[in-house]
């Protein structure tokens, strides 16, 4: 019965019936022309990014469809659900450095090389966040300082810095703003959202749209911001800090939220903290809002994550590690990274120094090495994935690092039956 229904089950699989169907037609003409549509689609859609870019040259026809918006909507996509190409990027020095993760998560080895940054100042550069294989920094150049770059693709955007209005642009320090860096899913827009906030707790905010290519000033955040050097941590389309009502409620571990759909503030509901937690932070693992617990006086850390969003009753604690599972090493910080594939382990930095992978269910600790031409201080990661993601021909001006590369607005004469294929078979919601 079992060998019937798996037999079944493959003569059923669509896709195998029509490779079933042409292959036979292969052997007698293989020509590209005769690989029915859906195989070359379904087949692309699963190929790394960059590798993906150098398959633009194998025909006109292959070359349409990874350029095709549809497809690349696809790719994002079938990227989101399979946790694929993901990447570590790392600043040090005047570089940025790329590893790749399922190569760390498989030899316990991350092998970091640089970037080809899209501005020539390196030094200064600052990640502020990152969606859908996109890079936002801050180059802390003058003018245009502000850049949105997709590394796969090597095509950047840049955008002004407005000055600060109501203290003028003279007083500000860098590290008294914060940023967030994400994609508004009811506007199908990505956005910025920039906070200045005094030592009072009196803030002004600006968001930025890419594609109304403009900032404008929205209401105040209404939160304290706990720690003045963390960006926003994206999750659900919100933004995210760990802030308090009030400047004298220092104590209050409170997460505080920016719908970048709505563009509204909100408190989402905390985890049951021990007591005795004085350095709280957030962050994302999977597609859930974590949180860390810093227990000074107790020698642990432990970490929780929110199943539901927005359901205090969801939140989980998923571990503790204690000091003497990392060989009595002081636990100053943990900033977790990602899961494995299997779900089984949590790639996590310690001390900003040391790469470390923590295995749930046997609850054991391992170092991870590393390989890096220079050892940044502190290592302040930033979790990326390769896509074909890209600007808005319409806004603003897209420039490559490749000289005479075009920025995607150039008019293709439109494939009918592919465009039909792809908007109709591959309807996805990002």
């Amino acid at each position: 019965m079992s060998s019937c229904l798996r037999a079944s089950s493959w003569c059923f699989n669509p896709l195998r019936l029509i490779a079933m169907r042409w292959w036979s037609k292969l052997l007698l003409h293989p020509t590209m022309s005769d690989i029915p549509l859906e195989i070359v689609t379904e087949f692309l859609s699963r190929v790394p990014a960059r590798p993906l870019l150098r398959l633009r040259c194998v025909s006109k026809s292959w070359r349409e469809i990874i350029d095709s918006p549809d497809f690349i909507k696809l790719h994002l996509n079938r990227a989101l659900q399979t946790n694929s190409d993901r990447k570590l990027i790392l600043p040090s020095d005047c570089h940025l450095y790329v590893a790749d993760f399922d190569e760390l998560e498989q030899t316990n080895t991350a092998v970091y090389t640089a970037l080809d940054l899209p501005h020539k100042r390196a030094f200064g550069t600052i990640i502020l966040g990152s969606c859908h294989g996109l890079l936002c920094m801050d180059t802390c150049d003058d003018g245009d300082r502000m850049v949105l770059w997709n590394p796969a693709t090597q095509k950047y955007f840049r955008f002004p810095f407005p000055e600060v209005e109501y203290l003028g642009e003279s007083v500000i320090c860098i590290w008294c703003l914060v940023f967030g860096f994400g994609y508004d899913k009811v506007g199908d827009d990505y956005k910025v959202l920039r906070i200045f906030q005094s030592h009072e707790c009196e803030s002004e905010t600006r968001v930025y749209s890419l594609k109304s290519n403009s900032w404008k000033k929205i209401p105040c955040f209404p939160y304290c911001l706990k720690y003045k050097r963390s960006n926003g941590v994206l999750v659900a389309g919100a933004l995210h800090w760990v802030v308090s009502r009030t400047a004298q409620l220092y104590m209050e571990n409170l997460i505080g939220a920016f719908d970048l759909g709505t563009e509204e503030y909100r408190l989402v509901p905390e985890p049951n903290y021990s007591k005795g937690a004085v350095y709280v932070t957030v962050g994302v693992l999977g597609e859930s809002l974590c949180v860390v617990c810093n227990y000074y006086d107790s020698s642990y850390v432990d970490i929780w994550v929110m199943k539901s969003y927005g359901v205090k009753e969801s939140w989980t604690k998923l571990f503790t590690i204690t000091e003497s599972e990392v060989s009595g090493k002081h636990l100053e910080f943990v900033t977790p990274l990602a899961f494995s594939k299997s779900g089984r382990e949590v790639f996590m930095v310690l001390n900003g120094k040391q790469l470390l992978r923590y295995d749930i269910e046997q609850r054991k600790v391992r170092d991870s090495a590393f390989r890096i031409p220079s050892v940044p201080a502190i290592m302040m990661h930033q979790m990326w994935f390769g896509s074909l993601v890209r600007f808005n021909a319409g806004v603003g001006k897209v420039v490559g690092i490749t000289e005479g590369e075009s920025s995607g607005g150039t008019k293709r004469r439109s494939n009918k039956k592919r465009d039909k294929f792809l908007s109709e078979g591959f309807m996805f919601t990002l």
